[in-house]
């Protein structure tokens, strides 16, 4: 027997009130978008659950590859259907249990009812059903706690829901449901996991990136859009703004002292992204940083570069250690993408002994010497903007 309906279970939007159907219309359009390509797909969504259908034995095992990434689904099931009679529904409850092995396992009855109409009590409906399972497969005994198979039952007005599968999703909210912020993306492990975290609160991502060629490479940029690609698979698409960042950061290097250089590289790049963010409608910035991880992540130096804003500032990492974000990292698949060996600009042009106490005071006097203004004017009007996943093989810029 080949399963080809899912049903799919609510993550937090169970818990939802008034405002359930604009989280379920949002899940259901983040489906539509992370299932593309599967043509015999359809979704149906209902208050309190999600049906989705394939007709292609193939897309519906790519369905089962793609679900468990989509923010907002519990969990998911591939379900067996039925009339709602006692007779229907013993006969189908064969029909789930043998696609397990029986011979000497557990099992359980699960019942679930939507419909109250229904002419059984709960205890009546599992005592029935177990009782005819028990008569078909004599080696199978009844266990009340962590059975082998736990038979669920989904009594609904006009049909039968029956399975004994359930795998996880990924929880927490559809992404867009709680609005936009632009991403920080250097290319390591910790800003594609920072991403990651705000998209599982619902968060949609815009990403950027600062580039300094000739210092950084295109494989360097590369591995930026691979990472960019592999976070779209967890939501919706995302578009990554590349900014060039070569001439600021040489002038840094030559009019800052070393000691505050690092502060003020990190400070415009936050002026760059706060005009590109408010430029783009989204209403926070999301950064990787970690406290006391480099120079720059300290609470001295994070006063200092958010100085340069007021908008909120998003660090869902920042109380995690680095081998906590390593685990994230190789969870969502980003980690061997953000250990390829090319530098970004972060770690171009690092002084030896950057100050991990800056004085707001000094790192101001020093910046006041140089107009900046004019060259971040420059690099936004000039950023090369990817939409990710990419539809083909070449490359494409899709300037907005």
């Amino acid at each position: 027997m080949m399963w080809n309906e899912l049903l799919i279970r609510y993550g937090e939007l169970s818990l939802k009130g008034r405002n359930r159907n604009v989280f379920i219309r949002r899940l259901k359009k983040n489906m539509k978008s992370a299932l593309h390509g599967l043509a015999s797909v359809t979704i149906k969504d209902e208050r309190d659950r999600m049906f989705l259908t394939a007709n292609d034995p193939e897309e519906m095992a790519e369905v089962m590859e793609r679900l468990p990434k989509i923010f907002g689904i519990h969990s998911f099931s591939p379900v067996i259907k039925c009339e709602p009679t006692l007779e229907a529904i013993c006969e189908t409850a064969l029909e789930v249990v043998g696609l397990d092995e029986t011979e000497g396992k557990s099992f359980k009855v699960e019942i679930r009812r939507t419909d109250k109409s229904f002419p059984y009590v709960t205890n009546e409906l599992q005592q029935k059903i177990g009782a005819h399972v028990l008569k078909n497969f004599p080696e199978l005994h009844v266990k009340m706690k962590k059975p082998d198979i736990l038979l669920h039952v989904d009594i609904r007005r006009h049909v039968v829901l029956l399975t004994s599968k359930v795998y996880p999703g990924a929880g927490g909210m559809p992404v867009g449901s709680g609005g936009k912020s632009l991403l920080m993306l250097s290319g390591g492990i910790d800003s594609p996991v920072a991403g990651y975290m705000m998209m599982k609160r619902g968060v949609e991502i815009h990403a950027i990136h600062f580039e300094s060629p000739p210092f950084t490479s295109e494989l360097a940029k590369q591995k930026v859009m691979d990472l960019a690609e592999k976070l779209s698979a967890f939501g919706t698409s995302i578009h990554l703004h590349v900014i060039p960042f070569t001439e600021i950061q040489q002038i840094i290097a030559n009019k800052i002292p070393d000691g505050e250089s690092m502060t003020t590289t990190r400070r415009l790049m936050m002026q760059i992204a706060d005009r590109v963010r408010e430029e783009i409608g989204a209403l926070g910035i999301v950064s990787g940083e970690s406290l006391g991880q480099v120079a720059s992540q300290t609470l001295e130096s994070l006063t200092a570069i958010n100085e340069v804003t007021s908008t909120p500032v998003l660090r869902p990492l920042i109380a995690l250690d680095k081998i906590e974000i390593i685990e994230i990292a190789k969870q969502i698949d980003t980690y061997e993408i953000s250990i390829r060996p090319y530098e970004d600009c972060c770690t171009i042009f690092t002084p030896a002994r950057p100050k991990t106490k800056p004085k707001l005071k000094r790192v101001k006097h020093f910046e006041s010497f140089t107009d900046f203004e004019p060259m971040i004017e420059e690099a936004i009007q000039e950023r090369r903007i990817y939409k990710l996943p990419r539809i083909q093989e070449d490359m494409f810029t899709d300037l907005l």
